[in-house]
């Protein structure tokens, strides 16, 4: 039966997000499908002169099987 996982985090810890998501892999016994991944637009702050881009939401869906 096909499943689907989804995991999100920010742009600024994919590093974080990759590490997740191989874990879930190594220990799920997972059959994966096909990944699809999402990085929506970047914002910025509303404030001073000075505004910073705040990280994009990342979105990865997995399909999978058990």
């Amino acid at each position: 039966m096909q499943q689907v996982k989804i995991f999100k985090s920010i742009e600024s810890e994919l590093v974080a997000l990759e590490e997740e998501i191989n874990e879930w892999l190594s220990t799920s016994g997972a059959k994966v499908i096909n990944i699809t991944g999402n990085i929506a637009a970047q914002a910025t702050s509303s404030g001073s002169l000075g505004d910073t881009f705040s990280g994009s939401d990342v979105l990865l869906v997995v399909l999978y099987e058990k």
